[in-house]
């Protein structure tokens, strides 16, 4: 088989516009397949060519070639496919289960933009990513999340071939310090870093991401001259031995735009995760999605400059102390502040160009020139201190934010502070669990806290352990503007106001509470407080999931929560948009809160304008639906499959209502993927 011949310049260029659309849309093939919408003609190709590869072109391959030679490149029948065609190919294969070896070596071509072998983390060999190092060195998008057989050192290697990459997602493999300098000096473009479950990474293993932070104006030095003080070392068996990185003054910062590294490994420490995450928010200027442990603690140690608290850490890492760091940081926001000032200043304004000339020429000046200078130079320069003095405290330069919008990782001890400094946020994930608090003094907290983003939160996730009762008044201030909210862990009652936290936000499309059932039961007949017509609705809702934890000993879940029927009939009567349901264990009977919604009439809602849709019905769109261990019956089923004709999957697994004889007839007759054990 003949080496692929590289693509000239004019091509390499053609794929790289083509890469720039397609991180955005990569898998739309698959998912379109899912969604049960048609497909188009491009993507009829793709699903033909899928089913047909393993006995043509993989077999041939596989047979002939596959472990008796190594390509550089192959002249295989996708060299000359564009890149998002080759991509979708792929992401469908894995989505499929079905992208083996051989298949992968025929499909790494030189165009390729994005690779995500996230569905199949057993192809990723150190033989494969020699192939990826060797033929995608022009990769934007690289996903290997999973993969836990490779050695970090062979994946730093393959990082080193791949300069362009902007996105990078190694959650869950065994990647050590020695990967994170490989991609301090060799990644200068990525913007998206998760190296989440990373449990060789201490958290001052990230801290070469922000090496070199505020010396943008100098050059990126090679590779060889910094990536041998980084990569030289020696094997690395532990995270706690690791010597510090080098760090050098040179080297600029990555781009970060988000940087995921929850449920990484310990510190030698208590405080290197809040020490840290202090460091990487003050270093990396450009973060805007953060998901690490101890960021409210570092926020309220910014706030209050309380830097003292990690010179021990900074010492011991041979890192700029925090103080340092914040004041280069500070005087960073200063100049950006003046320069956009600068730009939106009207022509002819001298004074906004003398005061941008002037702190620009401040910041090329050094100590060594301000020494030797003359007596008259000295006094000159000390009236420029003193108008600069001006202009910094006039620029708001005191004043220290950061341009954070979603974030993970959150406790409410510090929530103000955090507030204070992130006054952007849009979407946020808290743990309110700590033993030093009752839960009802953490519900308060959050409700404080979240007051900084009342009316621009749009996306809420707390991980509570105590009753649902005690976020309605999160919720109750910062639901009105909510688009996701998810609750976990939460524990349920009789009395928990579910329709009271629907109230509360009415714009949600995903909605999802998992939770403990309650433990007492609930009479039937006993009285709600809300009558039908004063029932709330979501009619933006798309994704519904209740799910509550139940014992593998127990058949049945205990019906202890019979007013939850109520709150369920409201959603799914008032969610016609819905397209994701998970009802699973539910604590109540559900199909009769099923054939009640069934037999409800459309409803009269208020369509766009250029809206051509019939008006929606309940349950009609609904394509992806799981009802273990609940009481739904077959017949119910069959009357959801009738009504939308979208549906692609329903679990019903564990329905002691259902008989194998049903589910086998039912599986006989319908297109629809029907599961049940």
């Amino acid at each position: 088989m003949p080496l692929f011949r590289a693509l000239g310049e004019r091509g390499a260029a053609r794929a790289g516009r083509r890469g720039v659309r397609k991180v955005k849309r990569l898998g739309s093939c698959g998912r379109t397949d899912e969604g049960g919408s048609a497909p188009s003609l491009t993507q009829l190709c793709l699903l033909s060519l899928a089913d047909n590869m393993k006995d043509v072109w993989v077999k041939d391959y596989a047979d002939k070639y596959l472990d008796q030679y190594s390509f550089r490149h192959i002249m295989g029948p996708f060299n000359s496919l564009p890149a998002e065609l080759v991509e979708e190919l792929t992401w469908l294969l894995c989505a499929r289960k079905q992208l083996s070896r051989a298949a992968l070596h025929l499909l790494l071509v030189p165009q390729l933009r994005g690779l995500s072998l996230e569905r199949c983390p057993g192809l990723v060999t150190s033989a494969l990513c020699a192939h990826i190092a060797a033929r995608c060195q022009g990769l934007w998008s690289l996903d290997l999340s999973g993969a836990q057989q490779l050695p970090s050192k062979v994946l730093s290697e393959t990082l080193c071939s791949l300069p362009a990459l902007r996105s990078l997602s190694l959650a869950g493999m065994p990647c050590d310090r020695c990967v994170i300098r490989t991609i301090a000096c060799h990644c200068h473009l990525l913007r998206h870093l998760d190296v989440s479950r990373c449990h060789f990474l201490s958290p001052a293993s990230l801290l070469p991401l922000g090496n070199g932070a505020f010396d943008s104006t100098s050059a990126i030095p090679s590779s060889s001259s910094l990536c041998c003080t980084a990569t030289s070392q020696p094997p690395i068996s532990s995270f706690s031995s690791d010597p510090p990185f080098s760090f050098s003054a040179s080297l600029s910062p990555l781009p970060l735009i988000s940087l995921l590294a929850l449920d990484i490994g310990f510190g030698e420490q208590e405080g290197d995760h809040v020490a840290a995450a202090a460091y990487l928010l003050l270093s990396l200027c450009s973060l805007k999605r953060v998901a690490m442990e101890g960021l409210a603690q570092a926020c309220w140690l910014i706030d209050h400059r309380e830097f003292s608290q990690t010179d021990e850490f900074t010492d011991r890492e041979e890192v700029p102390s925090l103080e340092e760091v914040w004041r280069q940081r500070r005087h960073r926001q200063s100049m950006d502040s003046l320069r956009t000032t600068r730009e939106g200043a009207a022509p002819g304004d001298e004074e906004h160009e003398d005061e941008e000339i002037l702190l620009e020429g401040y910041c090329d000046e050094s100590e060594e020139d301000a020494s030797t200078e003359e007596g008259s130079s000295c006094s000159l320069n000390q009236a420029e201190e003193k108008r600069r003095g001006r202009v910094l405290s006039q620029s708001g330069d005191e004043h220290l934010t950061f341009r954070l919008k979603d974030v993970k990782g959150l406790t409410c001890d510090y929530l103000d502070s955090f507030g204070h400094l992130c006054p952007d946020i849009c979407s946020i994930s808290v743990n309110t669990d700590d033993e030093g608090t009752t839960g009802r003094s953490q519900g308060s907290l959050l409700a404080a806290g979240l007051q900084t983003w009342s009316g621009q939160l749009q996306s809420l996730a707390v991980h509570h352990s105590g009753p649902l009762a005690d976020l309605l008044p999160a919720l109750q201030v910062a639901g009105s503007s909510l688009l996701s909210l998810t609750l976990e862990g939460v524990k349920t009652s009789p009395h928990t106001p579910l329709l009271e936290v629907i109230k509360a936000c009415p714009r949600l499309r995903d909605l999802l509470i998992s939770g403990e059932p309650p433990t007492m039961t609930q009479e039937e007949n006993e009285e709600d407080q809300w009558d039908d017509g004063d029932l709330p609705r979501l009619p933006n809702l798309c994704s519904l999931t209740l799910n509550f934890s139940y014992s593998h000993s127990q058949m049945k879940p205990v019906m202890s929560w019979m007013s939850l029927k109520k709150g369920l009939k409201c959603l799914l009567i008032g969610c016609p948009l819905l397209e994701k349901l998970s009802l699973v264990s539910l604590p109540c009977p559900l199909n009769c809160v099923l054939q009640d919604v069934l037999h409800t009439e459309s409803l009269d809602w208020c369509l766009s304008e250029d809206s051509t849709d019939l008006p929606p019905v309940p349950l009609g769109r609904v394509q992806h639906i799981d009802l273990q261990r609940t009481d739904v019956k077959m017949i119910t089923v069959k009357n959801i499959m009738q009504r939308s004709k979208r549906l692609k999957f329903v679990d019903v697994s564990h329905c002691w209502q259902i008989s194998q004889g049903e589910w086998l007839t039912c599986k006989r007759c319908s297109q629809v993927q029907v599961v049940w054990v």
